[in-house]
């Protein structure tokens, strides 16, 4: 797929132009509303000013996306093979089209209430429910690989919030004797780099996951049901992390204050542990190809390190509201993309 064979496609199949258009939508809305959760902590403890630190986010997310699909790309071939749209591929392009609608408005009206959704899960959901309308059946999803998202959903959990305690436990063993006055300036270095190298991750992953689908789209628009063994071009990680990295550039400021400044206080140590234990995460699950939420991920580090000092340090109220919109993610979203392929069908 060359990019001068790509514009000519676009130019003459109106169809794949508006999927096109609405993956890119996708991928910027999550650099929007998703990829702030990287730089949440260190505004939080002041390491770095709100706008200085949202444009560190979109440079970092840009080369995440592009070096770690040219490392390993297995993370977009999982989302590429999770649901099946074969059949008629007029009718899968229209389920493809009503998956990323749902997946936008989804992820917008979250942002409009300041709580930090699951881009990554949304986009899991909105595809699932597109492709059981699409199939009148459940054999639209492909549990093979469907499976991944459980293994990365535990991940993104547990091994976050056990990072971030542990994190946050070693940092201060090994600090204790030193005076903390001296170690603020380090720590807010420390604090810079480990929220790049969490914005870096984020686009490591999502990355991955949006250009699995704008794969797919090009394939259904063109009247073919597989996409075969089709490798990444770079013209498309390029594509893909530039839109990113425009959307993380207008900034999700709401949910930097949801998840850096409302849910735990947190000290310059516990920042750095947080955005330590979140990146070490991220990397984990992209070099073994599994899909995980980097907002799950970054919440529940932070919730761990909260814990070092008490539970009662961290805001549950936040945590509760968080949770609940994690959890209606894949009922309300494969919902609304369901029903989104209903309406488009009978409409279009």
């Amino acid at each position: 797929m060359s990019f001068s064979w790509f514009l000519q496609q676009i130019g003459g199949n109106p169809t794949l132009l508006i999927t096109i258009i609405l993956t890119l939508g996708v991928i910027f809305v999550n650099g929007w509303t998703d990829a702030p959760n990287a730089i949440a902590t260190c505004v939080a403890t002041r390491a770095m000013k709100a706008q200085p630190a949202v444009l560190m986010a979109a440079v970092f997310n840009f080369f995440g996306t592009f070096v770690m699909t040219m490392i390993n790309a297995t993370v977009a071939m999982t989302i590429k093979n999770m649901v099946d749209f074969s059949g008629n591929t007029h009718a899968a392009t229209l389920a493809l089209c009503a998956a990323l609608f749902a997946i936008i408005l989804w992820a917008v009206v979250a942002w409009w209430f300041g709580i930090p959704t699951s881009e990554s899960h949304a986009l899991i959901a909105g595809l699932s429910g597109a492709a059981i309308a699409l199939q009148g059946s459940f054999s639209g999803i492909n549990w093979n690989e469907w499976v991944k998202v459980i293994y990365g959903l535990v991940l993104s959990t547990f091994l976050g919030f056990g990072s971030g305690y542990g994190a946050a436990k070693l940092v201060a063993f090994i600090c204790h004797d030193i005076d903390r006055r001296k170690t603020t300036g380090f720590f807010r270095g420390a604090q810079i780099a480990a929220a790049g190298a969490t914005a870096f991750m984020h686009g490591a992953q999502d990355g991955q996951k949006f250009m699995g689908v704008l794969i797919l789209g090009v394939f259904l628009a063109n009247g073919s049901e597989t996409t075969g063994d089709v490798s990444i071009p770079i013209w498309m990680m390029l594509m893909c992390s530039l839109v990113m990295a425009v959307g993380t550039s207008i900034g999700g400021y709401k949910i930097i204050k949801a998840v850096g400044m409302d849910m735990v206080k947190l000290d310059g140590y516990q920042g750095f542990s947080a955005d330590l234990a979140a990146s070490f995460c991220l990397l984990l699950s992209s070099l073994f190809g599994l899909p995980v939420s980097t907002t799950h991920t970054k919440t529940t580090a932070i919730m761990g390190v909260g814990a070092t000092k008490r539970l009662s340090a961290v805001n549950f109220a936040v945590v509760k509201d968080m949770v609940l919109t994690w959890v209606l993610t894949f009922p309300g979203c494969g919902l609304i993309g369901y029903l989104m392929v209903k309406l488009f069908s009978a409409v279009l």
